[in-house]
């Protein structure tokens, strides 16, 4: 079950399940991570966490690509919150998509502090091209 779901969120930042013409690889061309991006991840990450006040972002890379004539931006990086006791939440790994064409709509792919959902967001956003992670 889990390489089942491993594989589907790969699919997802890939765009595809199967190759399609115009997709090419899941490669993204980099990009600066402006305030107005920051922003738009920061707000689509807030709603799910318990203390959404406390959510600040760390290492985060960004990058665009084109799939089947839509303009979309991956994002990946850290974010770390506290739990709803105000304790530590500690540093969640996440990947995200948005897409600046649909009124900045904003896709949350994988988000999570455990080891399993760490590995499989670094393999990815590196995959990407934006390696978050020195062992990436």
């Amino acid at each position: 079950m889990r390489k089942t779901v491993q594989l589907l969120l790969v699919a997802s930042l890939c765009g595809c399940v199967a190759p399609r013409p115009d997709a090419g690889d899941q490669h993204v061309d980099p990009i600066p991570f402006s305030l107005a991006l920051e922003e738009v991840v920061i707000t689509g990450i807030r709603q799910r966490l318990p203390d959404p006040a406390s959510a600040r972002l760390g290492r985060t890379l960004a990058g665009e690509r084109t799939l089947n004539g839509r303009k979309e931006i991956v994002v990946c990086g850290f974010v770390n919150g506290e739990d709803p006791s105000g304790g530590s939440g500690g540093e969640q790994a996440f990947i995200a998509r948005i897409y600046p064409d649909s009124a900045t709509s904003f896709d949350l792919v994988a988000m999570g502090s455990a080891s399993e959902t760490r590995r499989l967001v670094d393999r990815t956003c590196s995959a990407a091209g934006l390696p978050i992670s020195d062992s990436a």
